[in-house]
């Protein structure tokens, strides 16, 4: 076994450490033979009850707590689990609970408090995605993970997904050639996760199964009013999500950012929603309806040059008509990534399985075998000492994928101004105001030791 890192160390270190490096888990790490895994799911409803059904499949879980703010959202799954203790309050139970796991399927965030406590707990921990809402809380993520050597997580599933793998697979052994740009996109239907604002001046009555205060955690204390925040519109909203690029960034991310082997990026620019930006409550409150966010990264052995440009962008906004040549004049699908390489393109559709133009020469390139892998239950399977331990997307590297998404909902509140970032300093050098954004302040009385 590898001794743990320092944290410090891996926090100043974070710029240059090495994509494919992993940690090897120290301490209890696997379970004994034949007994079960003591699984806690914080955060059961929306996606909380998809991921309590995903590890309460697994054989070798049981289910001994389940946690949500909402008594009346957790009904369901707790009718599915009658002998697990049920809690309002995610301190209370890590504070009591004899425990090996747990998954955090909260607002995002929460996302960093949860887990901090549950790794500081010796817990095994799969956080949904993002996997913080800021940069600071993703560095110290990825730090105390590498420190506490538990297996862990992000909630990215189509990563382990074998239309991912064979892209990853042709990108790095050249199927393409060098990569020279990357295109990213998402235009699903946007209702339930732009709101307008600005904030409501009213408030109404908190309801008797909902706990408010819990729900608001670490953001600043706001009112409540039926049926703007809790249950489904919290992602479109500053404080709590991290808007388009939080749901969906980190999904089609995920497979370039893996097969160029990515570090930290150079510097990031936005242009955004002009009404979005002019509107100062707005502004402050919510994310824009569009935004176009470019990245520059340092070039690695797979691109072609010393830098590579990644483009992402959402609301309607697609790649250049002109790049269609490249993937046979077809129409873009409502989500994808496209890498152009030096001999050819390689497109996926998010969700499906990756295409390389032109077709012709590459009709013989046939796909990799890859056996299956279910994203959950390699989680488990790794705490169980299979695969050695380790999962797709372990916090050391989900850590750094996030601190991708999150630099793009920074610079859009810069729309057009070219944010340079020194990734050791933890810093945007000639852009100072926006350095606010890379950690928030806590409320008093939800701070977290390490946070």
């Amino acid at each position: 076994m590898s001794p743990p890192l320092n944290r410090r160390q891996f926090v100043r270190g974070a710029g240059a450490f090495g994509f494919g490096a992993a940690v090897l888990p120290g301490g209890r790490l696997f379970a004994a033979p034949g007994k079960k895994i003591r699984h806690a799911c914080i955060g059961i409803g929306g996606m909380g009850a998809g991921d309590f059904s995903q590890f309460a499949g697994h054989p070798a879980v049981e289910v001994v707590a389940v946690c949500d703010i909402d008594v009346a959202r957790s009904q369901g799954v707790r009718a599915q689990v009658p002998g697990a203790t049920y809690y309002q309050d995610w301190r209370e139970l890590l504070a009591k609970e004899s425990l090996d796991s747990v998954n955090v399927s909260t607002p995002d965030h929460m996302h960093a408090p949860i887990t901090m406590t549950a790794l500081s707990r010796g817990c095994h921990v799969y956080c949904q995605k993002p996997l913080t809402h800021d940069i600071h809380e993703a560095r110290m993520i990825a730090a105390k993970a590498a420190e506490a050597g538990r297996v862990t997580q992000m909630g990215t599933q189509l990563a382990s997904g074998i239309g991912d793998r064979i892209a990853v697979e042709w990108i790095r052994s050249g199927v393409i050639g060098k990569v020279r740009e990357v295109f990213l996109w998402s235009n699903k239907p946007p209702e339930k996760y732009r709101p307008e604002g600005p904030r409501p001046e009213n408030s109404d009555p908190v309801p008797d199964s909902l706990n408010w205060d819990g729900w608001l955690g670490t953001a600043p204390e706001r009112p409540y009013v039926t049926g703007v925040y809790h249950p489904t519109w919290w992602r479109g909203w500053q404080d709590f999500g991290c808007g388009w690029l939080g749901d969906m960034g980190c999904h089609i991310m995920d497979m370039p950012f893996r097969a160029l082997e990515l570090g930290m990026p150079l510097s990031v620019r936005a242009e955004v929603e002009p009404e979005w930006f002019a509107h100062p409550q707005r502004r402050v409150e919510t994310f824009p309806r569009w935004q176009i966010v470019e990245y520059i990264y340092p070039g690695t052995g797979f691109t072609a040059g010393e830098s590579v440009k990644l483009t992402w962008s959402d609301g309607g906004k697609y790649p250049a008509d002109e790049l269609r040549a490249h993937i046979g004049g077809r129409s873009w699908p409502t989500q994808g990534a496209l890498m152009l390489g030096g001999d050819g393109a390689l497109m996926m559709e998010h969700g499906g399985g990756p295409q390389l133009y032109p077709r012709e020469r590459m009709a013989s390139i046939k796909a990799p075998k890859l056996a299956p892998q279910q994203h959950y239950h390699q989680f488990i399977d790794a705490i169980l000492g299979k695969n050695g331990g380790q999962t797709h997307s372990a916090f050391p590297y989900a850590a750094r994928m996030t601190e991708m998404v999150l630099m793009g909902t920074i610079a859009l509140r810069f729309p057009g101004r070219k944010l340079a970032w020194d990734a050791a300093a933890m810093s945007f050098p000639e852009v100072a105001e926006a350095n606010r954004f890379v950690r928030r302040k806590y409320r008093k009385g939800w701070e977290v030791a390490g946070l």
